[in-house]
């Protein structure tokens, strides 16, 4: 099961992480939509993949497709498999 949420203007907050976190307690994959007033454009997205990844740890994966995040879940460290990869 694949959980859904969005991301908007005020960003990557602490309140977005714990929500995220629960999220996490539940699931294994969440998919992050970047609203328009958080982008510009693409890059902005592939930023804020990075910050989350920062955030949560190595324990996470990421994958941009277009404006949208899939964030995953894995039992064991990722920290040498990291990769962001942008499809369009």
């Amino acid at each position: 099961m694949i959980r859904e949420i969005q991301l908007g203007k005020n960003g990557i907050t602490e309140h977005f992480i714990q929500s995220l976190m629960n999220q996490f307690s539940k699931v294994q994959t969440v998919k992050i939509s970047v609203l328009r007033s958080a982008r510009e454009n693409k890059e902005d997205v592939k930023k804020y993949a990075g910050q989350l990844l920062e955030k949560l740890g190595e324990h996470y994966t990421a994958k941009v497709i277009g404006f949208t995040i899939i964030l995953k879940k894995w039992r064991r460290s990722q920290a040498g498999k990291e990769e962001m990869s942008s499809e369009e």
